[in-house]
């Protein structure tokens, strides 16, 4: 159980605290309500852009990291599909300071030509290092916008193009930090040895003088059921064989997202799991196989990935993976089976809840979600899943044409 308080101030800004007298720092937690499907098709990967933006100095601070390291503070921040989430830890006495830093960034970020151009060169380079030059790196690239038509989880993070970077000029940044960096679009959650009053004296010093912006309004298309399958073969020098299947799944506030996921840690989750011990272990038709949950906000996505093995082609390899999907569509899981997955998710929430920057993080986003009090709720929501809503949503969702393949053939020469 996590206790916290929450207040708004005047602007707009949601404040979420957590008192945890265990530990010697606090940690500062900001989620901006926009991630890359707040984008303009043609104007993508600016989410990210700004993840990097954010570090390159605001109106009285041209530094951010100097102030931050100096006070013995660390911090970072990424980028999702739906959210940009910035975050710090810093000792309890120097808290102010790390209010000082994201404020001022919040009020007025720091543009110039020439920082500009830094970080689009940098995340430029980050595309071809990570998406075009790494074994199977345009994998999402591909597969993204092959399984999705109209909703803008069509683009993975980092961008549809890399020219879409590459030609972001001054207003195109201007405009966009303006739309959704504010008050109004932010929730601060701060979690450590501290009080409420006392971050309530330092929100409203800080935050409170920042104008309120106006909350963006969110128009997503929403992706039409899939009603026939959809492949794509590729041909790439990588050194095995690989195939990716996408399945469309329900939001993460749907009532089924808890046996969806629970569906993806009984099929692949740990040496034990149907996935591994069937095809990997015993039958030795993969060498690698994985499936997962991309956990969005809207309807996402449930992925299976593999790698052949040896001279196992691709066809031998989806039956193989055809034959365990039917399995658990036709019968339901035993309790123990079920109950080992259950175990290790709350083991795995019990766990996070031990450091203080996960509960600032975790406050924030179940805040964004709903309210911050669906954090403890969680364990409950997946301990009450049965057997029968694993199976229901498996038939429901593993379903040949609600499927979207991609198949790397390999042309590597031993």
């Amino acid at each position: 159980m996590i206790d916290f308080e929450k207040f708004r101030l005047e602007n707009g800004l949601t404040v979420i605290t957590h008192r945890d007298t265990s530990t010697p720092v606090v940690a500062v937690n900001i989620l901006y309500d926009v991630g890359s499907r707040d984008e303009d098709p043609d104007k993508t990967g600016f989410a990210h852009l700004f993840e990097h933006l954010m570090f390159g100095g605001s109106v009285n601070i041209p530094k951010y990291d100097t102030p931050l390291e100096e006070a013995g503070g660390e911090n970072n921040a990424f980028t999702n599909n739906d959210i940009t989430n910035y975050y710090l830890t810093i000792p309890v006495q120097n808290l102010e300071l790390a209010f000082w830093l994201e404020s001022d960034r919040m009020l007025d970020l720091s543009f110039s030509d020439k920082s500009l151009e830094v970080q689009k060169n940098v995340v430029s380079e980050e595309f071809r290092q990570v998406y075009l030059n790494q074994p199977y790196g345009d994998s999402w690239l591909m597969l993204r916008p092959l399984a999705y038509k109209v909703h803008p989880y069509q683009w993975p993070t980092i961008g549809r193009d890399i020219s879409h970077i590459t030609g972001a000029t001054m207003h195109d940044v201007r405009s966009f930090y303006r739309k959704f960096y504010h008050p109004s679009n932010a929730i601060l959650a701060v979690a450590g040895n501290i009080t409420t009053e006392n971050i309530r004296r330092l929100a409203e010093k800080w935050f409170a003088p920042i104008p309120a912006g106006r909350k963006p309004f969110r128009e997503i298309p929403r992706e039409p059921g899939q009603k026939e399958p959809r492949r794509l073969h590729v041909e790439r020098n990588v050194p095995f064989d690989a195939i990716y299947k996408a399945y469309h799944m329900c939001a993460r506030n749907h009532p089924s997202y808890y046996s969806t996921d629970l569906l993806s840690d009984i099929l692949s989750n740990g040496y034990s799991s149907r996935l591994y011990t069937r095809l990997v272990k015993e039958e030795k038709i993969f060498s690698d196989i994985n499936a997962y949950i991309t956990g969005d906000i809207d309807n996402g996505l449930f992925i299976i990935t593999g790698k052949p093995s040896g001279k196992i082609g691709l066809d031998q390899a989806e039956m193989a993976i055809w034959e365990e999907i039917r399995t658990i569509c036709d019968q339901e899981p035993d309790e123990r089976e079920l109950q080992k997955v259950k175990n290790k998710i709350e083991s795995s929430l019990e766990f996070s809840e031990m450091n203080v920057l996960n509960k600032a993080m975790n406050l924030a986003f179940s805040e964004l979600l709903g309210d911050a009090s669906l954090i403890n709720l969680e364990i409950a929501k997946y301990k009450a899943v049965t057997a029968g809503e694993v199976t229901a949503v498996a038939q429901e969702i593993l379903k040949e044409e609600n499927c979207s393949s991609l198949y790397y053939h390999s042309n590597h020469k031993s």
